[in-house]
């Protein structure tokens, strides 16, 4: 595992221009969020407390406009900008594990993958979906620990279980990266086909990968942890500031909080586990025994096969669909 560490690591330095532009992207909306929100904020103390006569009522329906409009604008962002950005690092990722290098002009290699496998950012979350629901049904089958037990579990053991059983849920968040990955890296034109070999192979050697990605979100929890008693003093501070700064100054601070987890962390987690997957498969082929494992254990895993045995296009499956379906939904991971 400490291999895995080193060489993502390394991965993870050689595709800054991916990582630095994720980050950009992030203060940028991260600022327009806090100068958004601010104007609002003192719109509502200018309302309320200083004589505007409006009332509370119509304050709160203003703000609920805003907001509205906001997660709205956000929601565009994500779609066309920010699904097609990471999707276009995992693909650098996946080159730089399995061939050392990186390519000289990142951005447009990735897009260029991008678009070479799956059309457009609504196939690749055709795609993707697919993958997530069937990588979400196979955590949820190994994550039953309470009932594997013969014994009642004491309640403070519990809590241990419901901690590690929430981690895993998270950790799948990342999971579908790296099936994304294999499907770059694989010669085969099939793209679906490539997504169920990519499953089958996670099947093979899931113990490690999702091992090694719940070490990451424990990592991330004291992270949490620590971040928050580093802002301790800062709450204190903050505290005797008249109300409206004092609630610009928290906008800012989450604000930054954000945007280095979402722009510096979550890239270096989704490095580690795309590189433990990526090396760990080496030494495994897909087989029907382990085929059989996972469709035991997730019935979406059977859509996936369907569509690779019937090689089906990616243009076509969004056509069925009867709409784009929308990509902003899996950002988050």
């Amino acid at each position: 595992m400490v291999l895995h560490f080193r060489k993502a690591t390394s991965v993870y330095k050689k595709t800054w221009p991916y990582v630095l532009l994720q980050f950009g992207i992030g203060v940028l909306f991260a600022l327009l969020g806090v100068a958004y929100f601010g104007l609002a904020l003192w719109l509502v103390y200018r309302f309320l407390w200083a004589g505007g006569g409006v009332s509370l009522l119509v304050v709160a329906v203003a703000m609920l406009a805003v907001l509205a409009v906001f997660a709205f604008v956000w929601r565009l962002i994500q779609r066309y900008v920010l699904y097609m950005v990471k999707a276009g690092h995992i693909a650098v990722i996946a080159t730089a594990v399995e061939t050392d290098t990186v390519p000289e002009n990142q951005i447009r290699y990735g897009v260029e993958q991008v678009g070479e496998n799956f059309f457009s950012a609504s196939g690749l979350w055709v795609v993707d979906e697919v993958i997530d629901a069937v990588l979400r049904q196979l955590s949820r089958s190994v994550a039953r620990f309470q009932q594997l037990l013969p014994v009642p579990v004491p309640r403070n053991i519990q809590v241990l279980f419901t901690l590690l059983e929430r981690s895993i849920t998270m950790a799948v968040s990342y999971l579908d990266n790296a099936i994304l990955a294999y499907i770059f890296v694989d010669d085969t034109e099939n793209t679906w086909r490539s997504a169920r070999d990519g499953v089958v192979l996670y099947g093979k050697t899931w113990k490690l990968v999702l091992g090694s990605t719940i070490a990451i979100v424990f990592g991330m929890y004291a992270l949490a942890f620590v971040l928050a008693m580093v802002l301790a003093p800062l709450a204190v501070a903050l505290d005797f500031l008249p109300t409206t700064i004092e609630a610009l100054s928290w906008l800012l601070v989450g604000g930054m909080v954000a945007v280095v987890h979402t722009g510096i962390v979550k890239p270096w987690v989704k490095t580690v586990v795309i590189t433990t997957f990526l090396v760990e498969q080496r030494d495994h082929t897909p087989d029907s025994e382990t085929m059989a494992w996972v469709e035991e254990r997730s019935d979406r895993f059977a859509e996936l096969v369907e569509k690779a045995e019937n090689e089906e296009p990616i243009e076509e499956d969004h056509q069925e669909s009867g709409g784009a379906p929308d990509p902003a939904a899996k950002i988050g991971d």
